[in-house]
Parts: structure tokens; sequence; C-alpha cells
């Protein structure tokens, strides 16, 4: 089970759109320079989901006094329209890094594309139904896994570039993201209209 959530929170997480932002960089990254943001965004990410995942639950229905089912179904709106973007303009995310250094670790690294509308989604649900430490290994699975696909960014983005091959594979991984957005948009759905017809 932690195996297998790990798998789809790496879905969520997406590592291509992350492979895209550092490998497109003007001034592209040095090697320690690289080691520093994978590094910053990927312990922000990792604070930003663990809470949730310790306290979102709590924070929603006490606070906000909105229902597991409900996360579920606008995280699976605003996942759909990343995905679907993606397999229409061939990027995640416009983000214009050309002829700037500033430090994109925290945002768009950290947030919104590791720590997502889909991986915070995720995170507090998963965490309502199989408990706080197997969803904390799960994510932390997932994380390491995304660590060192970023890390790797440069050489990937490299061999992608030369095979043409950029494009194709943030289309595919895009459609991929749509289908997992609509299948959180229809348990949320159907948890509420069980909850519905059978109060």
């Amino acid at each position: 089970m932690i195996l297998e959530n790990a798998i789809y929170f790496l879905a969520l997480i997406n590592p291509v759109s992350k492979v895209f932002v550092l490998s497109s960089a003007n001034p592209p990254f040095q090697k320690k320079e690289l080691r520093s943001v994978c590094l910053r965004s990927t312990l922000v990410a990792a604070v930003i989901l663990g809470v949730l995942s310790g306290v979102g639950s709590w924070i929603l229905s006490v606070v906000f006094h909105v229902e597991i089912y409900s996360l579920k179904v606008a995280g699976g709106v605003v996942l759909f329209i990343i995905g679907l973007t993606a397999m229409r303009k061939g990027t995640f995310f416009e983000q214009d890094l050309d002829g700037q250094k500033t430090d994109i670790s925290i945002v768009p690294l950290a947030a919104p594309l590791i720590a997502g509308p889909g991986a915070m989604t995720a995170a507090i649900a998963f965490s309502a139904v199989n408990g706080f430490w197997r969803t904390s290994v799960s994510l932390l699975i997932a994380l390491a896994c995304n660590h060192v696909i970023m890390l790797a960014s440069l050489w990937i983005g490299k061999v992608l570039e030369k095979l043409n091959a950029t494009g194709p594979l943030i289309r595919i991984s895009g459609l991929i993201v749509a289908a997992v957005a609509v299948q959180m948009i229809f348990q949320g759905t159907s948890e509420w209209l069980g909850k519905v017809l059978h109060p």
C-alpha cells in the first residue's frame, strides 16, 4: 500500500514538469546551483505536504467546514486544467526564466510544481484514510524519487532535446495528470452521493 501510494504521489508531483523548468532556465544552472535549488524546493515541499498530511483534515473540517470529498472534486478540477494545458500547449506552467537568476526553489518549484493541488489534496485525503505515518512514508519516497530526477534534469533535458521528445513527453504526462484528476473528481462525487443517499 505504501509503495502504491508513493507511485500515485509521484504521478501527481510529476517530475517531467520539473525537468522542463530546470533544463530550460536561461542562463542555465551550474551543478552546484542546481543541487541547492533542488534541495531547498524538496525540503519546502516536504514541509508543506507533511503539515497538510498531519493537520490538513482537521483544518478543513473544523476551520473551513469543508469535507474531504469537496476537496477531491476541487483539487481534481484544478489538476485537470493543468493536465489539459500540458496537452494543448506542451507546457505545464508558463514560467519565463529568460535572463533571470532569481531563486525559483520556492516558487514555482516547491509550490505549485511539487506541492501542487493534486499532491496537497491526496496528502490530506490519504492521511484521513491510511493514517499520518503511512502517508508520510509514501510522500517521502515520492519526494526522494522526484529529487533524484530533478538533480539529473540538465542531462535528461539534453537527451530529450536531441530526441525531440520534450513536447510529446509533456503531453503524454499531461494526459496522465488529467486522467488522475478525473478519477479524483469521480471519487469525490461518489463519496458525496454516498453520503446524500445513505446519510
